[in-house]
């Protein structure tokens, strides 16, 4: 996992090979913004992290949402992230499905210090999850994606950054027990 973490893209260099909605990447990730509560519960933790996140340019969810991964690990002094295509790693995108079976992402991926893995995170965040699972199961494939933009532009990402900083939480509190646990708060 170490060649394959500094394999990757940073947010910059993702957002200069990206062919695909490039200007609302940049957007979104200028301003981005996570709550000095989320950054300092992070540093507390006293140990050093890195996210692997599985994208693609053209997925809303991504560019919903690794903005604000970026912004984290950009302020938190004890993360880094970096960032790798999903359909060019099948094997480590196969071994972070959601419901076992679809390719969904972003897939943040927690690493420890010495790059094991600790935990994941993705696709979206889970009132999102919950709202297309019932009200937005209906509906047809654009309202979907227009209902999904609106709960992302409301969110400004504090839900998902929540649920990720969550998951740090959880998988020091495994470390601590000496469980060596995965933690995941992906969907089920």
């Amino acid at each position: 996992m170490r060649e394959r973490f500094h394999s990757g893209w940073t947010f910059d260099e993702m957002t200069a090979a990206a062919q695909t909605n490039t200007d609302l990447w940049k957007s979104i990730r200028a301003r981005a913004t996570v709550a000095d509560q989320a950054v300092r519960r992070v540093e507390s933790l006293g140990r050093t992290c890195h996210f692997l996140v599985l994208s693609e340019d053209w997925c809303t969810d991504s560019f919903s949402t690794v903005p604000f991964v970026d912004e984290l690990a950009a302020r938190a002094g004890n993360l880094d992230l970096r960032i790798l295509s999903r359909d060019r790693n099948p094997d480590l995108m196969d071994s972070h499905l959601t419901d076992g079976a679809l390719r969904a992402i972003p897939v943040v991926i927690l690493l420890e210090e010495n790059f094991r893995e600790a935990g994941w995170w993705g696709p979206r965040p889970a009132p999102l999850r919950e709202w297309l699972a019932r009200e937005g199961m209906p509906l047809d494939k654009e309202a979907k994606l227009r209902e999904r933009r609106r709960w992302y532009a409301r969110d400004h990402g504090r839900t998902a950054i929540e649920e990720i900083v969550a998951m740090i939480e959880g998988a020091a509190e495994a470390a601590h027990r000496g469980s060596g646990a995965i933690v995941s708060t992906s969907a089920p």
